[in-house]
């Protein structure tokens, strides 16, 4: 059982993009809370949100890239 070094290098980057909106999406969502009577205030939260999930999402695929890539991938 040998470590897929493109797989671990596809996963770490999509960790890395996990990173970038882990902390974009709640800097977002501030600002739309901060300006609450911006007529764009409603897209900008939606965005945030929106930004939000999206990291969630990247952060349980990215683990699982990584995680193939070291033990290799489930067999049926």
């Amino acid at each position: 059982m040998r470590t897929d070094k493109d797989l671990l290098i596809k996963g770490v980057k999509y960790l890395g993009y996990t990173v970038l909106l882990m902390f974009s999406a709640p800097v977002i969502i501030y600002q739309a809370f901060k300006n609450q009577e911006h007529p764009l205030y409603w897209p900008v939260l939606i965005l945030g949100l929106l930004l939000g999930v999206v990291a969630i999402a990247m952060g349980f695929y990215s683990i699982k890239v990584l995680v193939d890539s070291l033990f290799g991938k489930k067999e049926n």
